[in-house]
């Protein structure tokens, strides 16, 4: 195990163990405890209180986040020249079918969000084995598989992410940059954990929300507490 540097023993010291803190103070702590060069990324992680195993007991969706991820999205639109145009004014990175479809048997993936639609899924139901592994098959209860190209496009781009619980009962997603304001951290993951709440599923028996954590690349977990959430 490598040894701590003197930051990463600065910044452990200022979380206080055992405490749960507010959203507010943690959005604000996750900025000091970092000590990463770059612009790391802001994660959170929920334990939910769900067997993920139990179809009636899965938790997905998705969420738009009021002020982005902070990363650039590279967007694959697979659409028919009809739709070419749409895509393109939207902000899609690439553009086209048949042309991706022999790209992506070949082993591309360099995207991050494949956007289609329901009349060329027959076409795409064939790269599963590629895309499957990778979480960039379209589905259309993340809305990447629409006859609304554009809207789906622009709304990527603009920090809509979809998220879905592991079979540890964890949901974890990236919801900001480090560079955020500690408002803006709040915000975005806020909106996450709150629609995390509404996808309850019925069949969902005793504490939903076990834990909650905020973290950046490579900095400790600061517990938050569920009921603060909710607060102005």
């Amino acid at each position: 195990m490598s040894k701590l540097t003197k930051n990463q023993k600065l910044a452990l010291g200022k979380i206080e163990a055992g405490k749960a803190y507010t959203l507010r103070e943690a959005a604000e702590l996750v900025k000091e405890i970092t000590t990463t060069k770059f612009d790391a990324s802001v994660d959170v992680d929920v334990r939910l209180g769900v067997d993920p195993r139990k179809a009636n007991q899965m938790v997905r969706g998705v969420v738009s986040l009021p002020h982005g991820t902070g990363k650039q999205v590279r967007v694959l639109a697979l659409c028919t020249p009809d739709k070419e145009a749409e895509a393109t004014e939207a902000g899609a990175d690439y553009v086209g079918l048949e042309e991706y479809i022999e790209k992506i048997k070949g082993g591309w993936t360099d995207v991050d969000v494949i956007i289609t639609m329901p009349s060329v899924m027959g076409k795409i139901g064939a790269l599963g084995r590629v895309l499957g592994p990778r979480g960039l098959m379209p589905n259309p209860k993340s809305g990447t598989v629409t006859n609304e190209i554009g809207n789906a496009v622009k709304e990527v781009k603009q920090g809509k992410i979809d998220f879905k619980v592991d079979k540890s009962g964890i949901v974890h997603t990236s919801i900001g940059k480090v560079s955020f304001t500690p408002d803006q951290i709040r915000d975005n993951a806020k909106e996450f954990i709150l629609t995390l709440i509404k996808l309850k599923p019925t069949a969902a028996k005793g504490a939903y929300i076990k834990s909650i954590y905020l973290s950046s690349t490579m900095s400790a977990g600061i517990k938050i507490d569920p009921k603060s959430v909710e607060e102005n």
